[in-house]
């Protein structure tokens, strides 16, 4: 087992003048203390217009401000929206590989389609084929990491002729992939692609375990034909999390944000309606959490039994340490290789966060990291011979004809 931290950047109304400043200030001193404590990654979203639920729209300016001020803890695009109206993947890949070489070598590629209206929309994104153009663009950006010169793609989302990437990444052939998994069924399409799953649903350890067994299992079989050059075989879940000695100091400073969390995520994907610039999210959370199944007393009584309906009141790693090694324990039983915490959410206190984070890797971190290492080497024994199949069916990085040349101006 491994340990994450994500970042939306969430940020309630009202806003005053310097609160999206303040807010990125704190994210980057509770990464800072991540890397020192041991986490092993942070992840960060990439979502625009998103107002109250994401203000991090340009994830690949503050991971490299990240960079500078951590040493271990790895990078993760949690994820890089792919359809070619967001990012050409030319500039996906000179941003991943300039992070790369920035960091030495820490970035984790995470991929996604997006599936918000408020995004696919206002970058004029076809919903219905933007699966087919995350496919085509994540094949253009691992062989613009490999190939040299890039060969060229004439597709039916890009097109671009042959040009040499510079520069290239320092992680060979290139930095692992991910995807962005909300359903057992792309759990399942990672696993075709030899992609790392990142679930971003609250899933119980029980659910995760079915979805384990089916992502390793299509790994391990003929189906997996990998998206890149090579194979990330990893599961990862994020859970809520605030730590405290005391489950109803953790519950008063840490419920409400995974609530906010929960419910202006079904704002944007589920039911809501937004006016830009007007929608108070905060509001109408504060007023109709309770219909919705975000109800602050329930969620205190679940007691020890913090995995237990999960799904519906997000208490998730809310509690105290022992509580949470011992939800903890579940997942790993259930074969998953990493928790992503999110703890910045809705008015969630930078102070809480840090003392959160610091008692979680004194209290809990400890024991799973002990066994991390061996549970590690025995699975990459374990799918060596597959993934080694795999890549041998995975067609090769192309040429390009010796004699192909650009002139420096066009020739008319």
């Amino acid at each position: 087992m491994r340990f994450g931290i994500f970042y939306e950047h969430q940020l309630p109304r009202p806003w005053r003048a310097d609160d999206e400043h303040l807010l990125l200030t704190q994210a980057l001193e509770q990464v800072e203390l991540a890397d020192r404590l041991g986490f092993d990654y942070v992840w960060e979203v990439e979502h625009h217009f998103l107002e109250e639920y994401s203000h991090s729209s340009a994830p690949e300016v503050f991971l490299a401000a990240a960079s500078q001020r951590t040493r271990h803890i790895r990078l993760g695009h949690g994820i890089v929206q792919l359809p070619p109206g967001f990012n050409h993947p030319a500039r996906v890949a000179e941003r991943v590989a300039t992070l790369d070489l920035v960091s030495n070598g820490r970035v984790e590629l995470g991929t996604g389609e997006a599936s918000s209206e408020m995004e696919l929309g206002g970058f004029g994104v076809d919903r219905p084929s933007k699966r087919a153009q995350w496919e085509e663009a994540i094949d253009v950006v691992t062989r613009l990491f490999v190939e040299e010169p890039f060969a060229g793609h004439d597709g039916e989302f890009v097109h671009m002729p042959p040009r040499n990437l510079v520069p290239k990444p320092l992680q060979k052939p290139h930095p692992p992939l991910w995807v962005a998994c909300s359903r057992r069924e792309t759990i399942h399409m990672a696993a075709t692609r030899g992609i790392g799953a990142l679930s971003f649903s609250f899933v119980e350890a029980d659910e995760a375990r079915a979805w384990v067994a089916d992502y390793y299992g299509t790994i391990a079989s003929e189906r997996c034909l990998p998206a890149g050059f090579a194979v990330n075989a990893n599961l990862a879940c994020v859970l809520p999390l605030m730590c405290h000695q005391d489950e109803e100091t953790a519950i008063e400073r840490g419920i409400d944000g995974a609530h906010f969390f929960g419910y202006s995520l079904a704002h944007y994907y589920g039911f809501g309606t937004h006016r830009p610039g007007r929608t108070d999210i905060w509001q109408e959370f504060e007023e109709n959490r309770d219909r919705f199944g975000f109800n602050r007393a329930v969620a205190a009584q679940m007691g020890q039994e913090l995995g237990a309906h999960l799904a519906k009141v997000l208490r998730g790693a809310v509690g105290t340490p022992v509580q949470i090694r011992d939800l903890v324990r579940t997942y790993e039983d259930a074969g998953v290789d990493q928790l992503i915490f999110v703890s910045q959410a809705g008015r969630n206190r930078h102070e809480d966060i840090c003392e959160s984070l610091e008692l979680f890797a004194q209290a809990v971190m400890p024991e799973f990291l002990d066994r991390a290492q061996g549970l590690e080497a025995a699975k990459a024994k374990r799918l060596a011979p597959a993934i080694e199949a795999a890549l041998a069916r995975r067609p090769p990085p192309r040429r390009v004809a010796d004699d192909y040349a650009v002139p420096a101006t066009p020739q008319l």
